[in-house]
């Protein structure tokens, strides 16, 4: 069996598309065809069922797909053995990830990642969590670094996750501040801003006001993290934000985090693949980085 063979299989498996796995790898459509053929007679079984233009692995490709991912990697870690080091990926990196994530978290790591990866394009798509896990779905990205409760698919390969604390936090200098036990309805009266509804730890605090029979009533609603920072910072009031997204700011003696008399709340930063993707070099450098600053 061929490696070159295994790969092919493998992009066509991860794009479900002959024609889409022939343009990235550079092959006339005919000559993956003719691979994937060779493939299935080799292995004596079919690898995709095809119905119309639409192609699906079958039961048995699906086994399979494992052992090419096995076949495929050790084939390239035996080809980088002899080397020195000076061979670099190349092609691309595309992360899904939440704007706050982007803006607090891989910011920083980005740069370190760009001086270990020069030939690498890393793009980062951002948007809500439904559109993440749909870019995911469709090989849209190849890793998603997402926050919410801590969640598990037979879809995913999950690489890292991490709690991430959710805190009420004021200016340092607001009246609650320091303050023990701050009855929630008191917090309440205070100018909210607040993250869009739909938001994963949103959702939660609505509940938690609800189950107190309590309304939530904030005077700005806005997806951009940073600007509620900031208002805060320039105008006052009470925010519910990730730890990672105020930190700077309470270190700094310009935020404090509140204690209201509730439950602590956390949600989990999680950093997936899907389990049928070819994980390139770049992808393994970039989650080990990850994991080493995280």
């Amino acid at each position: 069996m061929e490696v070159r063979t295994a790969a092919t299989f493998l992009r066509v498996a991860e794009l479900q598309s002959i024609t889409k796995a022939a343009r990235e790898l550079g092959y006339s459509q005919g000559a993956v065809t003719i691979q994937i053929q060779q493939l299935e007679q080799e292995l004596g079984v079919p690898l995709f069922e095809r119905i119309g233009r639409k192609i699906r692995l079958t039961r048995e490709g699906t086994a399979f797909l494992p052992l090419a991912m096995e076949l495929v990697r050790a084939a390239r870690q035996a080809a980088a053995f002899p080397h020195t080091g000076d061979d670099l990926p190349v092609g691309q990196l595309r992360i899904g990830t939440a704007e706050s994530l982007f803006m607090s978290v891989l910011s920083p790591i980005l740069p370190q990642f760009h001086r270990s990866c020069p030939q690498v394009e890393t793009i980062i798509h951002t948007g809500r969590i439904a559109q993440l896990f749909e870019m995911i779905q469709q090989n849209d990205v190849d890793l998603l670094f997402f926050l919410d409760k801590k969640t598990h698919s037979p879809q995913w390969v999950k690489v890292f996750e991490r709690p991430e604390p959710i805190l009420f936090v004021a200016p340092a200098g607001h009246p609650l501040a320091g303050k023990k036990k701050i009855p929630l309805e008191r917090a309440l009266e205070e100018p909210f801003l607040l993250t869009e509804r739909g938001v994963s730890y949103r959702y939660d605090l609505e509940q938690l006001v609800a189950s107190r029979g309590l309304e939530l009533r904030p005077f700005l609603e806005t997806g951009n993290t940073d600007m509620i920072v900031r208002i805060l910072l320039e105008e006052g009031g009470i925010s519910f934000l990730p730890r990672y997204v105020v930190q700077p700011a309470i270190r700094a003696g310009r935020l404090a985090a509140l204690d209201p008399d509730c439950p602590s709340m956390e949600m989990w930063s999680q950093l997936v693949y899907h389990k049928n993707k070819w994980i390139t070099p770049q992808m393994e450098i970039f989650i080990r980085m990850l994991k080493e600053l995280l």
